[in-house]
């Protein structure tokens, strides 16, 4: 069976507490959210629970994410004994950046594509996992995995997302993908 996988993680720890962006490793996995496409299911991995997502990880034909390549994967490599560079994926934000040379953030491609925007922000959740509200962690992430996974199958069905320009007054803009 093809078993595609959309994939989201939170962290234990800011980046000012690993001395920047280039220690991503350090940050520690607080909670990985999926979607598993084999069960039409969505699930919520703490970190203990990671050996059960590599089982998954190791099964998926593709996975799904929004910045997955350069932050989730490096954070979530630590834990595995699979080499995520050797896992096909598509990375939403990577296709972005390909069709128009700089980032965006899923808040602006769900708000415009979608018409709804994400439930809060990483702050948000790294308190949320200090203060122990792991049930409320796990829904913001399953949250983010529900939006990546609305603008993937919205990009299958129409070929097209949509972001707001930062500087723009003009509107929405769109940029054409083909994930087929």
């Amino acid at each position: 069976m093809d078993r595609k996988i959309v994939l989201d993680l939170e962290t234990q720890k800011e980046f000012s507490e690993v001395g920047g962006h280039q220690n991503l490793h350090l940050l520690k996995v607080s909670v990985v959210g999926i979607y598993d496409y084999s069960d039409n299911k969505y699930k919520t991995f703490e970190e203990k629970e990671i050996p059960r997502l590599e089982e998954i990880l190791r099964a998926a034909f593709l996975v799904i994410g929004f910045n997955h390549k350069h932050f989730d994967f490096p954070v979530l490599q630590p834990y595995l004994s699979l080499d995520l560079g050797e896992v096909p994926y598509l990375d939403i934000m990577e296709e972005f950046v390909k069709a128009r040379a700089h980032r965006i953030g899923l808040d602006n491609l769900a708000q415009t594509t979608l018409g709804e925007g994400k439930s809060g922000n990483g702050l948000e959740a790294l308190r949320l996992y200090r203060i122990g509200d792991m049930q409320r962690l796990k829904d913001y992430c399953l949250d983010d995995v529900r939006l990546t996974k609305e603008l993937y199958e919205y990009g299958l069905k129409y070929r097209r997302l949509y972001f707001r320009p930062l500087y723009s007054f003009l509107g929405k803009s769109s940029i054409s993908v083909n994930w087929k």
